[in-house]
């Protein structure tokens, strides 16, 4: 509706500046024609309407070439202005040369309608043209800013489905990889189990036959210990069994009593020791950089001996209190482990 709009405005625009121009080349040619003929000579007064036709054949290529220029939005300069200001002026000036000549007032005034109507009529129609051409190219732009951006907005949508299609192709393969891993995950567990089972039951079956053969080899050796025991016995005297009893008795009193007291005195030594070192920890205070580990243990076991705190165990060695919780810890597990066993 718009393209049909604008094509009939300017085709009312081109017909109506040409009806106008044809009108006032036809009146300039009537009116100029005898004007010329008075002041030309006699023998040359056929050449009368050459010069409003000329002066009309420069109005028609202005109208022409403006409307043109207009159309496509381009300017002649000042020339083209030029030309069409003096071929108006040289219109208005011949078509009221006769009335100015005789001293018609009214006469000039009727037959510069005419140039004048000309006149405006090509500038109001340059006007309008360059008006209508603006307002195209306008609508031009317009549509092809809605072009692009009805395209881009399709662009977009499309990127965001291929995108959407993508991430749903990659988090059905992500499922699919998953599966697959759970699957093989399983398998694998299914499989150490079995080993576990099979391997298990070997061993129970070799433990099985081993205390089969060691609770074979303790009868043969109960019943070789019992025969020497009893032939021993046979050979010796009760009384010879009392001596010896006697004799073994003493003799393990005396050892216990000697292993006592080794014991008492490398007990006392070893706390005499402790004390003497957990003097000399107390007394050299915390170090002024963190000691070498092999020193800090040595800090932390006597510390550990003597029953001092964590948080004081690593003053002495400039060691964290994590760390020296981790060695306390090792030692008491080191302490329990035999208890355990």
């Amino acid at each position: 509706m718009r393209d049909v709009q604008i094509r009939s405005s300017e085709r009312a625009l081109s017909v109506g500046t040409w009806l106008i121009v044809g009108g006032a080349m036809l009146y300039s040619v009537l009116t100029v024609t005898p004007l010329m003929a008075a002041h030309t000579a006699a023998a040359w007064r056929w050449t009368a309407p050459i010069l409003p036709l000329v002066v009309d054949a420069a109005v028609v290529i202005v109208v022409r070439l403006d409307s043109v220029l207009a159309r496509l939005g381009g300017h002649g300069g000042p020339w083209p202005v030029a030309l069409r200001w003096m071929t108006g002026a040289m219109t208005l000036a011949l078509n009221v040369g006769a009335s100015a000549l005789a001293g018609d007032l009214v006469g000039v005034a009727i037959h510069s309608v005419a140039p004048l109507l000309l006149i405006v009529t090509a500038e109001a129609g340059l006007a309008y043209r360059r008006a209508i051409t603006a307002a195209v190219r306008g609508l031009e732009e317009r549509d092809r800013a809605e072009h692009q951006a009805r395209e881009q907005a399709a662009e977009a949508r499309e990127e965001a489905r291929q995108q959407r299609v993508r991430e749903r192709r990659e988090h059905e393969a992500a499922l699919a990889r998953e599966q697959r891993e759970h699957q093989a995950l399983l398998a694998r567990e299914e499989a150490e189990r079995q080993d576990r089972i099979r391997r298990e039951e070997r061993e129970h079956a070799e433990a099985a036959a081993a205390a089969e053969r060691e609770a074979r080899e303790r009868r043969e050796q109960m019943r070789e210990q019992a025969e020497a025991e009893r032939e021993r016995l046979e050979r010796q005297a009760a009384q010879q069994r009392e001596l010896e009893a006697r004799q073994k008795a003493a003799a393990d009193r005396q050892a216990r009593a000697e292993q006592a007291e080794r014991e008492r005195r490398e007990h006392e030594r070893e706390q005499e020791r402790l004390e003497r070192e957990r003097a000399e920890l107390l007394s050299a205070g915390p170090p002024a950089e963190k000691l070498p580990e092999d020193r800090a243990r040595t800090v932390v076991r006597v510390a550990f001996d003597g029953g001092l705190a964590v948080r004081v165990a690593a003053e002495l060695t400039g060691w964290s209190v994590g760390w020296a919780s981790a060695r306390y810890q090792e030692l008491r597990d080191a302490n329990t482990a035999p208890a355990i066993g």
